[in-house]
């Protein structure tokens, strides 16, 4: 403890407009932060002032990130800024490493009021890249609308944060360091945590190790190679993996965190993670997974780079729940997906007969159904699946959720999803992201879009291209009504729906940190045609879904940045 009492200081500001938090918290270039007077300091005390004084003196707090550029320099600013603000003790990763998945954990093992995650998810770091801060809450998940929103409120009004400039914190030991503060009767603790213990305890209890160290390391043992993309999951992967469930130090790849994620895109998608595809082609390995920067995406591959779609991977999951200890104890309670994700996992929830929701992109939607007791399994398509043990999709628990099913059926990952698909039928879908669109065209765009789908007229509509004629059933701007608290959320994305359940989806995507992404999602089911190629199949939809858009001609763009 130091010998005299810090200084707090309370130091006036000004506001800046633009710190709308999106679905996944607050995103802006590295930039942003460093070269626009308090930009950060604004932001985290509008956090810490979106919270009831009384509920923030003497509270506990979890800070982490996933090891980018300005994670350390941002930590620093937060701690110092959480004791001004009377939090009374601050729980830390060691280096301030901390996976989204982990402190989403965290949050909830030490009942804490909240967490900082300092993650731009699967977008670029380093000096050039992306920095981004989410606030989860108390139930471990990201923020409701309603929480965020004030957030924005206070930092266009904001005119002083308060800070203590001379705490110093050793990131570097494990341990508590407690500090005195002037005009503090208790002394403010912080504690840095081992970043993986805690997590690495909570999936000793969900799922069978036992049977998957037999799997991985026993007599007949499968071969993985697992990329964590130099991003937070790598410790992880070599504790949990690695040293407790035996696979070869050598079939984890890039398990380093590095600040620029080695200079590549930490998203794991068949674009982004090629080390992986490319060393999964010869088909020495039997399965494989990526991770993006902060841990909660997934990417599975079977063997030769057979590809399973996340729409594809959540149904699955929910067919085969029961090889997970965790569910045989608790009971399957429903599944979820976000609108735009394939219908495959309704079918599944049809099947056995389990209640199904729909909600928007976010996972703070799926985390109210979990609080109130409805959701156990839920997915998304932009590569997250998760369970109820945390409030956040969770990259590793996706992963041995799948090595569970392998384990338990004793059949390849192209045999189980062919399997699937014999039994359910197969949706077809794929996404096309064009990034950095201006977005006033963007905007533009939408609004024409939405006039048109939304006149009577449109309904009945039929659209041929080729052999195939599409009639329109249904066309709207997906609204969603919580079944826990009735809240309402508006324009989640326009929906064509044709008389064949195939849709098409357009969203305006808020988790960049520049320009507009839009994206088109196209969702198209088979009973007979399942062993086809993606593309080909749903060639007509994306036809009519550039044709009724306009995209190329509105936004300038030849063609799609990113399909997936």
């Amino acid at each position: 403890m130091e010998n005299s009492p810090l200084q707090v200081l309370t130091v006036p500001t000004a506001p800046y407009p633009d710190q709308r938090p999106g679905t996944s918290g607050l995103r802006k270039k590295v930039y942003v932060f460093q070269s626009r007077r308090n930009y950060l300091h604004n932001f985290i005390q509008s956090i810490f002032s979106s919270i009831d004084l009384r509920d923030r003196q003497g509270s506990t707090m979890v800070v982490g990130g996933d090891g980018r550029f300005f994670n350390p320099a941002a930590i620093e600013v937060i701690v110092q800024m959480a004791a001004a603000n009377g939090v009374g003790r601050m729980i830390i990763g060691h280096h301030g490493i901390l996976s989204t998945p982990a402190i989403s954990c965290l949050i909830r093992k030490y009942k804490a009021i909240g967490g900082i995650v300092l993650t731009a998810s699967h977008n670029p770091g380093g000096p050039d890249g992306d920095f981004g801060i989410k606030f989860n809450t108390a139930n471990g998940g990201p923020a409701k609308e309603a929480v965020t929103s004030k957030i924005f409120q206070i930092s266009r009004t904001i005119e002083e944060f308060a800070i203590c400039p001379g705490l110093r914190v050793d990131l570097t030991t494990l341990g508590k360091q407690m500090f005195d503060l002037e005009n503090k009767f208790k002394p403010f603790t912080v504690e840095i945590v081992d970043s993986v213990e805690s997590y690495a305890n909570l999936l000793r209890n969900i799922f069978d190790f036992a049977a998957l160290k037999e799997l991985l390391s026993g007599k007949n043992h499968i071969k993985i190679r697992i990329d964590a993309m130099h991003g937070v999951a790598g410790p992880y992967v070599r504790r949990i993996m690695c040293e407790e469930l035996g696979c070869p130090v050598n079939s984890a790849i890039n398990c380093v965190p590095l600040e620029d994620f080695g200079g590549q895109h930490p998203d794991p998608n068949p674009m982004y993670a090629t080390d992986l595809v490319d060393s999964m082609r010869d088909g020495q390995y039997d399965f494989g997974a990526a991770f993006d920067g902060d841990g909660d995406r997934n990417m599975i591959l079977g063997k030769r780079g057979f590809f399973v779609t996340p729409s594809d991977s959540v149904a699955v999951i929910a067919d085969n729940i029961f090889c997970i200890p965790y569910f045989q104890h608790t009971g399957v309670r429903g599944f979820a997906r976000s609108m735009p994700t394939s219908a495959a996992l309704d079918r599944v929830a049809k099947a056995t007969k389990i209640e199904l929701y729909e909600t928007p992109t976010g996972w703070k939607f799926f985390g109210n159904l979990m609080d109130a007791g409805m959701l156990s399994l839920c997915g998304e398509e932009s590569f997250g699946t998760g369970g109820d043990h945390i409030r956040e999709k969770d990259g590793l628990w996706a992963v041995l959720a799948w090595l569970s099913i392998l384990a338990t059926r004793k059949q390849s990952v192209e045999d189980i999803l062919k399997d699937h698909w014999l039994k359910y039928g197969r949706n077809y879908f794929t996404r096309y992201d064009y990034e950095n669109v201006d977005i006033d065209a963007a905007c533009e765009m939408m609004e024409d879009l939405e006039i048109m789908i939304s006149d009577k007229s449109f309904v009945k509509q039929r659209f041929a291209v080729e052999d195939k004629i599409y009639q329109v059933e249904k066309a709207n701007n997906f609204e969603y009504t919580d079944p826990v608290d009735s809240t309402i959320s508006r324009n989640q994305g326009l929906r064509i729906i044709f008389s064949d359940g195939s849709r098409i989806i357009y969203r305006l995507s808020g988790t960049g940190s520049d320009g507009a992404t839009v994206r088109i999602y196209i969702d198209s089911y088979e009973k007979e045609q399942i062993f086809e190629d993606t593309q080909v199949i749903l060639a007509p939809l994306a036809t009519i879904a550039l044709k009724i858009s306009q995209l190329h001609h509105r936004t300038g763009r030849s063609g799609p940045s990113l399909i997936t």
